[in-house]
Formats: structure tokens, sequence, C-alpha cells
């Protein structure tokens, strides 16, 4: 009987271990993130950034969050939307006749889709279409509402210094 007893419990143990121990497979299978498509849909909003800082239509940049920061070269991070509505418009004014064109070569997305990192290069023209600046990127973005919106940036020119 003590046996039956020791076995029992043994027996009810092990089942309790194997299905306290399975882990969420079940979840995280049934979230499938296509990869290949966020590249389109990230791509798709570093193409309607150009377009709108090239355009000068600071207004209507929709890229970054609210509480974003970019770290660009030789300055303090750019933070929040005023203070970059503000370096926009300095760089454009100095800078109105170049045009910028972003691509993404690299996202390596979250399991569940919301956060994606994207890797990336830039290219800057002047009006006679020679570059005159090009270098990489990282970007961090989250989806809100629906939509993909950077968190985080920073860019690294590649050409050299005068």
């Amino acid at each position: 009987m003590k046996n039956k007893f020791v076995k029992g419990i043994v027996f009810g143990s092990l089942v309790l271990l194997m299905t306290s121990c399975n882990t969420n497979e079940e979840k995280s299978t049934s979230i499938v993130v296509d990869k290949e498509q966020v590249k389109i849909d990230i791509q798709a909003r570093e193409n309607q950034f150009a377009e709108l800082l090239n355009s000068g239509e600071l207004k209507k940049i929709g890229y970054y969050a609210d509480d974003a920061v970019t770290f660009y070269q030789n300055m303090a991070p750019v933070r929040g939307k005023k203070e970059r509505y503000d370096f926009f418009k300095r760089d454009i004014a100095v800078n109105n006749k170049n045009k910028i064109s972003i691509t993404t070569t690299e996202v390596f997305p979250s399991k569940d889709g919301v956060q994606v990192l994207e890797i990336g290069y830039y290219t800057v023209v002047d009006s006679t279409n020679t570059a005159i600046n090009t270098g990489n990127y990282m970007s961090l973005f989250e989806k809100r509402d629906g939509q993909y919106v950077c968190l985080r940036d920073m860019s690294a020119s590649d050409m050299p210094i005068d």
C-alpha cells in the first residue's frame, strides 16, 4: 500500500512538473512575423521620410515617435519633437538643394513584430547629383497604432574627414 502511495506521488509530481515546465511554444508559434514584409514596411517609412525631408515639409514627418532620441555625429542627442523640428529646419536652411536617399539593408524584428532593429545606408547628393555624404545607420522602430515609428537612431558617415 505504501509502495502504491509513493508511486502515485512520484507519478503525480512528474505530471505536474512536465505540465508546469511546458514553455509557451504554442503562444510563440501562433505569431508569425514575415521578415520580408517588415523590411518592405520599414523601407516604405524610410522613403516617405526622405521624400518629406527633401521637400521641406517638416510638419508632415511622422517618422519619429514623440519620445524619440537621435544620435548624430559631433553633437548632443536630439530629443523630442520640437528639438527634432528645429534641427531639421536648420539643416534644410543650410542644405536646401541637397537630397537624401535611404536604403534598408537588414531588419531584425522582435518575435512579436512590435519592435524592429533596422540597419541601412544613406546617400546625400547635391544639386548636380554628386554624392557629398554617404554612411550607415541603425534605427529602432516600434509599432504604435498600426504603424512603425522610430524610437532611436544613429548614423555614421563613411566619408573621409577633411
